[in-house]
């Protein structure tokens, strides 16, 4: 049956339904990622500048999807334009070493004490990779240890059991062999972990330390914690992702909020400064095992865009103004003022379901019947049956006629979500908690909530 809501999505985004018609025949599902699937189809953006993008029909949006996480400044910050057009017309890559890959590592290590060296990748697939590589070379183990639901890019190391917003990652594909060399655990189930560890069998443990698919089922503090006392006791090296919450969660990513010093650190997103762009950071003795003074033993590493031009660049300036200036601080009071707004209008609505923030990361259930965040923005774990129950996610049935609905009013979400800029002003979140109040009654009108 088609819907009030559905027709009027069709009805404004006309120039969107044809091009998506187009793409079909050319991208599987009319796609370059996973994550950009829309049921019926995605909207086709022309330009993007500030917390404001618009689609090929006219439409101003408020964009929290902030490219997957990557775009703390928001789209066409004049920081980045200004480094990237400054080196576009000195060269794309020079083939050879250059000034800016220096000040981008050093940026890093100012901010993430653990990164006591620096090796740079294309992507943050490309990062977890390679801290995967080095730990087993490091230990001469095989096994890699992770939690389900974590998200560590699309390589056949960490792919087993994982899960990105799209949903849950099969096996298909995925060599037999590969399969058997990794363990996967609840994300809270530290009995089992801690005896898996035991067996000394695991090169490394990896996990997302603010729970998984950017913490839209929250870890409690405690167990990343916990795990690196067990990695420890094991011989294990413990590799946090923060790819998302690398200089979101906070300066210094979630491992300087929980004060935990893990082996290895992988990065993307804002630490390219929203262009491709990742790196593997930690213990020097790690990485050195990419030198080559290495020996037999040295782990190999060659690609094309390694701390590219344009990339180094566009990093580099965006983690100086992340070090000098306080746009975390200001996208998170922002994200709890959205958060704060959101759950209100589910009260006023009486409709069931929260909403919940981590610093500039913001998570949206609807349909549950959960209890809200006491002060209106922080997650409970006891609120749905302690730290080791699983948040129950929005049914499909009311996600997607959700996201039709927010970008009919003008919002653009990333998934049950939003990524929350430092330049989304107080006027875009007012805007955007009276589109989430018409969208729920939207969603009313149509018995759907």
């Amino acid at each position: 049956m088609t819907t009030t809501i559905d027709r009027e999505f069709f009805e404004r985004h006309a120039g969107s339904a044809e091009r998506a018609a187009e793409a079909r025949e050319i991208f599987p599902s009319g796609v370059t990622h996973d994550v950009r699937y829309f049921d019926p189809f995605g909207l086709f953006i022309d330009r993007a500048v500030g917390p404001r993008k618009w689609d090929i029909d006219g439409n101003e949006l408020i964009d929290y999807v902030m490219g997957h996480g990557a775009l703390l400044f928001g789209h066409s910050h004049p920081y980045l334009v200004e480094a990237v057009q400054q080196q576009v017309a000195r060269g794309t890559h020079l083939g050879g070493s250059n000034d800016y890959e220096s000040q981008w590592a050093q940026a890093i290590r100012r901010l993430l004490p653990s990164a006591e060296k620096v090796r740079f990748t294309s992507s943050g697939t490309e990062a977890t990779m390679m801290a995967v590589r080095l730990a087993r070379a490091y230990t001469g183990r095989d096994r890699l240890l992770r939690l389900r639901n974590h998200f560590h890019g699309w390589n056949d190391s960490v792919m087993v059991g994982g899960r990105t917003s799209a949903g849950a990652i099969g096996d298909s594909g995925l060599s037999r062999a590969i399969g058997g060399t990794i363990g996967v655990f609840d994300q809270t189930d530290l009995a089992g972990i801690g005896e898996a560890l035991a067996t000394r069998e695991f090169a490394a443990m990896i996990l997302e330390p603010t729970g998984y698919s950017w913490g839209t089922c929250p870890l409690p503090p405690e167990v990343p914690q916990q795990l690196r006392a067990l990695t420890e006791q094991a011989g294990t090296l413990l590799i946090f992702d923060e790819v998302v919450t690398g200089f979101r969660i906070t300066r210094g990513g979630a491992q300087e909020r929980l004060g935990v010093r893990p082996d290895l650190t992988t990065l993307a997103k804002i630490a390219a400064g929203g262009l491709p762009g990742g790196a593997v950071v930690g213990r020097a003795d790690l990485l050195d095992q990419i030198a080559f003074d290495a020996g037999a033993a040295r782990v190999a590493h060659p690609g094309t865009f390694n701390a590219n031009p344009l990339s180094a660049a566009a990093g580099a300036r965006m983690l100086t103004a992340v070090a000098e200036e306080d746009p975390v601080d200001v996208a998170a009071e922002q994200a709890r003022r959205l958060t704060r707004g959101l759950n209100d209008a589910l009260r006023d609505a009486e409709a069931p379901g929260a909403a919940f923030a981590d610093a500039s990361l913001v998570h949206i259930v609807l349909g549950p019947d959960l209890p809200r965040p006491d002060d209106g923005v922080t997650w409970r774990w006891d609120s749905v049956g302690g730290a080791q129950a699983s948040l129950p996610p929005t049914p499909s049935e009311i996600a997607w006629p959700f996201r039709r609905a927010m970008a009919n009013h003008g919002v653009d979400l990333m998934g049950m979500g939003a990524i929350v800029s430092c330049v989304h002003t107080d006027a875009d979140i007012d805007a955007t908690i009276n589109a989430f109040t018409a969208s729920l009654s939207d969603l009313r009108r149509e018995e759907l909530l």
